[in-house]
């Protein structure tokens, strides 16, 4: 890949994804798959005004072993030095940027219920860090093609061949090929226009339908707003939190889902793929689920903690957005969520509150957003879906016919 392109793309994290201001830190946390983009990335951050970046190496044939060979106590620790860096963190507000890379199956061989059981020890510690962090810092995940997964994406190539064929494909699904800053904003503009048009209906409900059987209704907070595209901090700091992004979303009512849905994508899950699997949902909770391929991985993810088993987004993607039209699977949630229609089990987005800003977490929480150590994407697009929504006035509004906008 041309050093040209990848500056512009590095460019393009910096400054219209993470938008790193003047005097700020950046935590930039990557695996070893491409030390020169990190490299790149790194510059732009300092171009951009970062007093220090700080890079977070990720391995998972080290956490493979890690988990191998610690006992569950040890894994289930977190050190002094660790907790004193999330405080750190949470003090000095950074720029994060999640540059992602991993094999799909990088962790298969791994003790699931162990990890499991060690990220379900360490949360309550991370946790007030993290909500002191909610909304309050810039943040980015955008992706850099590692070996292994490039090989899975086209499994006819090997080695540099696939890693270039999907770092083409990275950069055209993350609209950075041609002037980025401009098709970001005339991306974000479009995104802008179609919440300012779902949020005038006054929504009290979306209600899917599709042939492969999924039936499900999901009520809507009465204040709640879609977002899509650049957000902002309480501060009002712009940023893109994912590059690519296609999605216009919002956090529905916790306890208000009824039906059966089916994903249509596998799901890549702590280096795991889950494939051909459905919920059912009563009384807002999974009450069913099914699977042909790591069930069993499923039912640990829906059983993390209390809110794991809610909804937490409702994300709308037409089926001709570009990650769709490319043909690709890419085994990457990143990706795959922005193709088409996708819901989320776990977290809801607090910022999805109108006036947000003048309202505690405890406050979002009480009025409806699910709180849970997890937020998990899975799609469930398909090119019949269609969504229909029911206002407060009891009008039915169509939003999706044939797997499209239906405005």
């Amino acid at each position: 890949m041309k050093e040209s392109s990848l500056k512009e793309y590095a460019r393009l994290i910096a400054v219209t994804g993470a938008n790193v201001q003047k005097d700020q830190e950046v935590v930039l946390h990557a695996e070893p798959d491409q030390p020169e983009f990190v490299f790149l990335l790194t510059e732009e951050c300092y171009k951009a005004g970062a007093s220090r970046v700080r890079v977070e190496w990720g391995f998972q044939p080290l956490m493979e072993l890690h988990t191998r060979y610690q006992t569950l106590e040890t894994l289930s620790q977190l050190a002094d030095w660790e907790v004193e860096k999330l405080r750190s963190t949470a003090r000095l507000l950074p720029a994060v940027i999640y540059l992602d890379s991993a094999d799909p199956d990088g962790l298969a061989n791994a003790d699931a219920e162990k990890m499991v059981r060690a990220r379900q020890a360490k949360y309550p510690i991370e946790k007030p860090f993290l909500d002191a962090m909610e909304n309050r810092h810039q943040w980015c995940v955008a992706a850099v093609p590692g070996q292994a997964w490039a090989e899975k994406v086209f499994p006819a190539l090997k080695g540099e061949e696939a890693v270039e064929k999907l770092w083409e494909a990275i950069l055209q699904a993350s609209r950075a090929e041609k002037d980025p800053a401009e098709a970001w904003r005339a991306h974000n503009e479009d995104l802008a226009g179609r919440c300012r048009y779902l949020n005038s209906l006054g929504l009290a409900s979306l209600e899917y339908r599709a042939g492969n059987g999924t039936r499900l209704k999901v009520g809507l907070i009465p204040d709640a707003l879609f977002l899509g595209g650049r957000e902002t901090t309480i501060d009002g700091c712009p940023f893109n939190p994912n590059i690519p992004s296609e999605e216009i979303f919002i956090s529905p009512m916790r306890g208000e889902a009824e039906g059966v849905v089916c994903a249509t994508k596998p799901l890549s899950y702590r280096g795991q793929l889950i494939e051909d699997f459905h919920f059912r949902f009563q009384d807002g909770k999974v009450a069913e689920l099914g699977a042909g391929k790591n069930q069993e991985l499923l039912r640990r993810l829906v059983a993390m903690d209390e809110g794991a088993p809610f909804l937490g987004e409702c994300a709308l993607i037409p089926q001709n957005s570009p990650i769709n039209r490319s043909g690709l699977l890419f085994y990457n949630t990143l990706f795959d969520e922005n193709a088409s229609c996708h819901l989320a089990l776990g977290a809801g987005f607090t910022n999805c509150i109108r006036g947000y800003q003048e309202l505690s977490l405890e406050e979002c929480r009480r009025r409806g957003i699910n709180d849970s150590m997890i937020h998990q994407d899975f799609m469930i697009g398909t090119e019949d879906l269609s969504v229909t929504g029911r206002t407060r006035d009891g009008r039915q509004v169509p939003i999706f016919r044939d797997g499209g906008w239906a405005f």
